[in-house]
């Protein structure tokens, strides 16, 4: 079974000759590695005890969120995953994460326990 991506405006019909389609949603451009600003922590609630590595407070497009994701995943070895915002990596990478974020030019601090 294949996922569609679907427009889902909720609109049927309209009378409205100048009525537009466009959700007015736009893609967010990607702040220099310098200007980003981001949280990398350690979480298991949730998650059947397992433990993953979150990132958080990326500004950019979804395209470059999840090529930092696949770098990351690639220097740690695991899998995961880059969507909503976030970078989730499986296990607790948080020291390497936060290293290889300063090294890249990111502005990156461990936050939580």
């Amino acid at each position: 079974m294949s996922k569609k991506k679907r427009k889902d405006n909720n609109i049927v019909y309209s009378t409205n000759p100048d009525l537009s389609f466009e959700d007015g949603h736009e893609e967010a451009e990607t702040l220099p590695p310098q200007q980003q600003n981001i949280k990398v922590q350690r979480e298991k609630k949730g998650r059947g005890g397992k433990e993953v590595t979150i990132v958080r407070g990326f500004v950019g497009s979804e395209d470059d969120l999840k090529e930092l994701g696949k770098d990351l995943k690639k220097q740690c070895g695991v899998g995961g995953s880059a969507k909503d915002g976030e970078i989730i990596i499986q296990g607790n990478h948080a020291d390497k994460i936060t290293q290889l974020l300063v090294k890249a030019g990111y502005k990156a601090k461990k936050s939580g326990g």
